[in-house]
């Protein structure tokens, strides 16, 4: 199992199974508004980022914007094999 895919069960037991003070918990309970205003601030830090050429930045802003993508598609009930097949229908 890759970090990605053991990372997504865990958002999604979170999701089922709430923890007290989990950041996670928190973004579910504000909502997929809260989620995309995430994923956009977080979408702006990668471009800053990467203007600035900080390798070590820019790793740990795209891994930031990754976890929120699962956030996101946890709360909508995308998995990520549906992110696979979409993508790999994007092959030719």
């Amino acid at each position: 199992m890759d970090i990605r895919t053991e990372l997504y069960s865990v958002i999604q037991d979170r999701k089922e199974h709430p923890v007290e003070g989990s950041y996670t918990n928190f973004l579910f309970d504000k909502g997929t508004d809260k989620i995309s205003k995430k994923l956009g601030e977080e979408a702006v830090e990668v471009v800053i980022a990467a203007s600035q050429r900080d390798r070590k930045a820019i790793i740990q802003e795209i891994a930031d914007l990754e976890y929120h993508l699962l956030v996101l598609m946890v709360d909508r009930g995308i998995t990520p094999d549906d992110i696979e097949n979409e993508l790999k229908s994007r092959r030719s």
